[in-house]
């Protein structure tokens, strides 16, 4: 691999056409290779990865990025599980999403095209850097690659596989490419690569967001907090309700679709409140509630206001009492990050309006906001979790990582 971004970025710039040009058959072999290639090489990755997580552990990072940050066996094995997934999609590239015959005798055919380039920059988590690299070669694209310093040992590791992998099955190695510097100034260097990269992604906390914001001149897509909420409507079944609201906050609370926020009508504020918060409690999880959650369930602590607006990525749950479907809705404009929302409620019509008037990526009737998330979609795999409007929303698949041009097909004509 090159060593300076731009270096980088032009090697994948000037194989992205050939990339382009593959066919299903060839991508999805190169796919196979590389998931066979991680679970060969899984001893090795797991001692790189020992090597960053002994390191962040010596640093005293907190145990939601060493959870983001630990390669195990067996997610080695979801890793490869994703390459294989985005292998069985469907091809986006070529696809012809509509068309249609003129009466001057030419036929317009919309089709589906790579972007080109796609630069990814993220924190912590190494399973990003094959999910990625999956996803951009079976959408035809280059994939520039730039983690954290805390991941690069075993970021450096990941990508050399996946290279040796797509070397055997004949396509361009330069389609993965790591960025070996982990500093502030490469990233600024990425996001300012204009004419070389495509889209950016960046997967990352406050700070990045606002570095892309302020200062990127290319093409980028928000994959920002996910401060996700559940409203449980006054009709909602109780049983179920417990279910999914534990699981939300407790199956990986360090994970941008975990539960942070609930929200409960208050017609189910004495008798089943106080049980779902005993249950969360017993799960290790903290609860910070308002004036009337503390009144119903003692050990509560009170909710500061920066609590509603807090992605907390553990075991901490912020907690309210509202008096209406209305307040619920409110509530999650004001404060939520347009990732994940979900209501429990047995009212066809109160889920109609939640899913109508709630801004965001996915919205979840009477299931756990943990399946926002491409694999579950899916998709086999995700780049990213899109939380604004425009060109993707929500979960990030490979239809995500393309365009559409107009090919035009005639037989002579001029326009007079």
């Amino acid at each position: 691999m090159a060593g300076t971004v731009t270096e980088i970025c032009r090697l994948a710039a000037a194989c992205a056409p050939e990339l382009a040009r593959l066919d299903g058959a060839t991508k999805n072999a190169a796919l196979h290779a590389m998931a066979d290639a991680l679970l060969d090489s899984k001893g090795e990755l797991v001692v790189a990865n020992k090597e960053d997580v002994s390191t962040a552990e010596a640093q005293g990072t907190s145990r939601t990025l060493l959870d983001r940050l630990t390669l195990t066996p067996s997610r080695l094995e979801g890793m490869a599980s994703g390459l294989r997934g985005v292998a069985a999609q469907d091809d986006p590239v070529g696809e012809i999403v509509a068309g249609r015959r003129r009466p001057n005798g030419l036929t317009i055919e919309e089709v589906r095209a790579p972007l080109g380039v796609i630069a990814v920059i993220y924190e912590a988590r190494p399973n990003v850097t094959s999910d990625v690299a999956g996803l951009c070669l079976k959408s035809g694209n280059a994939a520039v690659l730039r983690g954290s310093s805390i991941a690069l040992n075993s970021n450096v590791a990941i990508v050399d596989v996946l290279r040796s992998a797509l070397e055997s099955a004949g396509v361009p190695i330069d389609a993965v490419q790591l960025v070996p510097d982990a500093s502030r100034a490469s990233a600024e260097e990425l996001m300012t690569a204009k004419g070389l990269v495509d889209l950016l992604v960046p997967r990352g906390g406050p700070a990045l967001i606002g570095s892309i914001e302020d200062n990127a001149t290319v093409p980028f897509i928000i994959d920002g907090d996910g401060n996700c909420h559940i409203y449980v409507d006054e009709s909602a079944d109780e049983a179920m309700a417990t279910s999914i609201v534990v699981n939300a906050k407790t199956q990986r609370p360090s994970v941008c679709n975990a539960l942070e926020t609930l929200l409960v009508h208050e017609a189910k504020a004495s008798a089943w409140l106080p049980k779902v918060l005993d249950d969360l409690a017993t799960a290790g999880v903290e609860i910070r509630g308002d004036q009337r959650v503390i009144e119903t369930w003692s050990r509560a602590s009170a909710a500061a206001e920066d609590d509603w607006a807090t992605e907390y990525l553990d075991l901490v749950l912020a907690v309210k009492v509202v008096r209406s479907l209305d307040a619920a809705v409110s509530h999650i404009n004001e404060y939520g990050t347009a990732n994940a929302e979900g209501i429990v409620t047995g009212d066809l019509s109160a889920a109609r309006r939640f899913a109508s008037e709630i801004n965001a990526g996915s919205i979840f009737v009477n299931a756990s906001t943990r399946f926002s998330d491409g694999a579950e979609f899916g998709y086999g795999a995700e780049i990213g979790i899109s939380t604004q409007k425009l060109h993707a929303r929500g979960p990030m698949g490979l239809r995500a990582l393309t365009s559409t041009k107009f090919v035009v097909w005639g037989d002579g004509q001029i326009r007079t």
